[in-house]
């Protein structure tokens, strides 16, 4: 933290305080006892309802009069840049300021025994399950998560335990720090899921996505630990430059964790684990994905490594609610499943479609893809899209979110996609997420259909209005 410390502070302001991960923070301050306020564009609920009830002042819009009087520090949120007037009169005037990664490590981290999960895929929701187990085994944990797991209702919590659950995000930290959110998290206990290309508008290649987790990995102490997940040829080699233990969970027999004899139905996964060749248990869950067993196989890894006992674990797994727009139901009409999905990358599309799929066998099965993120809405990765979505029997498109904020030599084309899907004879039609794809879902779904809606976004909110008009 620039030139002073938590002690030091009273009055703490937010630039872009709306931002999921800024209104968390913001909140644990306040109820720290600090003076929170900010400002943000386009300030609406739900977040401005939360910042309002916790009594939080937020400006609509910005403007270098909110930074009077003067705060002792800005967090300023990495959605801004150079030229916002209030980050402007923050370099001017010497204000003393910070992300919020830094922040999260000075006022709640530093103190604590920090467990970060990191990885392309999956780290939401291995986070969510950990920090439940640690909460439904009595230890208090203290957490922050980029999702609302259904079981605290929030995505952070102070706890009075000792330890600080962190989902590890790569993505940078502010524009005066280029470097992943997670590299601030002082890793005591890293949980690797994998390692992909991803993030294309931060990261020019595989080889920078290699050295910024090689660096989480250089930033864990001799007596941590890294668990990591042995199916993934990346994370095993980058494991073995590792100064801390190290422990493989997966599918394959070799990892110290591993699983076999996985069974779905269309409520739960069941699967047993081995430790070391030896039984460690059957445990049964409410999610769905061999990728899922092995977000599960990382927290029994690391829940053991904290302490917590084979049932403790167990009660803990069982009792998972999921984690909001994690394959989430939305509900059900006419006898037809609505499912939402934060899935973007080609690989959590193929994982969650596979997913979903094994769990209503025999069913039609439609999907519904916005391309939204930097990465999806790039050309490189059209060919994964296109096997990821052979795995259902119907294929909505939508055209590109903003396409012009990428060039359009390197832009993503429905049209090829879905042309492609064509040449294989799978039905695809491409929509807007309004009124048009609406109509024609009502005029189409069939009883027994289950529809899966996958985005980064609200989609609209179509999937919601698909179940009042059914």
């Amino acid at each position: 933290m620039p030139n002073t410390g938590p002690d030091s502070i009273k009055d703490i302001y937010f630039i872009a305080i709306c931002g999921t991960g800024m209104t968390a923070l913001a909140g644990m301050l306040k109820s720290q006892g600090y003076e929170v306020r900010g400002s943000d564009e386009n300030v609406y609920p739900p977040m401005s309802t939360f910042l309002a009830d916790l009594g939080i002042l937020v400006h609509n819009g910005f403007s270098e009069d909110h930074l009077e009087p003067a705060p002792d520090l800005v967090v300023i949120g990495n959605s801004m840049s150079r030229g916002n007037p209030e980050v402007e009169a923050v370099l001017e005037r010497k204000i003393n300021y910070t992300s919020l990664p830094l922040a999260l490590k000075e006022f709640f981290i530093r103190s604590q025994y920090s467990c970060v999960v990191a990885g392309t895929h999956g780290k939401t929701t291995t986070a969510s399950l950990l920090a439940w187990i640690l909460e439904k085994s009595g230890k208090d944990p203290g957490f922050f998560i980029g999702g609302i797991p259904e079981n605290f209702g929030q995505g952070f919590k102070l706890g009075k335990g000792e330890i600080f659950v962190s989902e590890g995000d790569e993505y940078d930290s502010a524009f005066f720090d280029k470097g992943s959110k997670f590299l601030h998290y002082m890793p005591d206990l890293v949980i690797l899921n994998n390692i992909e290309y991803d993030h294309v508008d931060i990261f020019k290649s595989m080889d920078d996505v290699k050295t910024t987790f090689s660096r989480l990995i250089n930033l864990i102490p001799r007596n941590g630990v890294l668990i990591v997940n042995w199916d993934d040829p990346v994370v095993r080699e980058l494991s073995t430059k590792a100064f801390s233990k190290v422990v493989g969970f997966g599918l394959n027999e070799e990892a110290h964790w591993h699983a076999s004899n996985i069974e779905m139905t269309e409520n739960r996964t069941e699967f047993d684990v081995y430790h070391k060749g030896e039984f460690f248990g059957r445990f049964s869950i409410p999610l769905y994905g061999t990728h899922m067993v092995q977000n599960c196989l990382g927290v029994i890894a690391g829940s053991t490594a904290l302490g917590i006992s084979e049932k403790e674990i167990m009660d803990g797994l069982t009792s998972f609610k999921n984690v909001r727009r994690r394959l989430q139901f939305i509900g059900e009409a006419n006898n037809i499943k609505v499912f939402d999905d934060f899935a973007h990358h080609p690989t959590e599309v193929k994982a969650t479609l596979t997913g979903l799929k094994s769990r209503f066998p025999g069913r039609r099965f439609w999907a519904i893809f916005e391309p939204r993120t930097a990465t999806s809405k790039r050309k490189l990765y059209e060919e994964a899209y296109t096997n990821g979505f052979e795995i259902a029997d119907r294929v909505i498109l939508t055209p590109p979110h903003k396409p012009e904020k990428v060039p359009a030599h390197e832009r993503l084309s429905v049209e090829r996609i879905s042309s492609t899907l064509r040449d294989r004879d799978k039905p695809n039609w491409i929509f807007s997420p309004n009124s048009d794809m609406l109509d024609f879902l009502k005029e189409n779904l069939e009883a027994n259909d289950v529809v899966l809606f996958m985005s980064n976004g609200d989609f609209n909110q179509i999937p919601r209005k698909l179940i009042n008009v059914l």
